[in-house]
């Protein structure tokens, strides 16, 4: 099984990763992790998706949309968002209070890139703890 949990920078997307893979095993796959698998990009590619097919657990953790291309259309899509303010707070903690002007610009263009992707949960970070986030699901994935 291959589960996508995809969203901005710092909505929680890798917080929840772990926390998923903690109760169903598997790896837990992040960007362009899958590069490692192979001398060019296409044959990287390639080897992730049979990977993803491969019936093994999957947690592919994506932040750039173009990624999304490489879920499997059997994949459980799970979009994680959150308010501008809590993403910049968050970037802003990353880089230790610092968070330069280009920087927020760039968070503030691509804020809401995700918004209108087909999911089969939402999570809203803020809303719900990262645990509860997980409960739901799991509560999805055993229906």
């Amino acid at each position: 099984m291959t589960v996508g949990i995809f969203g901005e920078s710092c909505t929680g997307k890798s917080t929840l990763a772990k926390l998923l893979q903690e109760k169903i095993g598997g790896a837990v796959w992040s960007g362009k992790d899958y590069l490692r698998l192979a001398k060019s990009e296409e044959a990287a590619k390639a080897a992730f998706r049979e990977k993803m097919q491969s019936g093994e657990n999957v947690i592919y953790v994506i932040a750039e949309k173009e990624q999304l291309a490489l879920l499997p259309e059997d994949a459980v899509r799970v979009l994680v968002t959150a308010e501008l303010s809590m993403i910049l707070e968050r970037f802003a903690a990353r880089m230790r209070g610092n968070l330069p002007p280009p920087v927020k610009a760039m968070l503030e263009r691509k804020h809401g890139c995700f918004d209108g992707e087909f999911c089969h949960v939402h999570i809203r970070s803020g809303e719900d703890s990262a645990e509860e986030a997980a409960e739901k699901i799991l509560k999805f994935l055993s229906c």
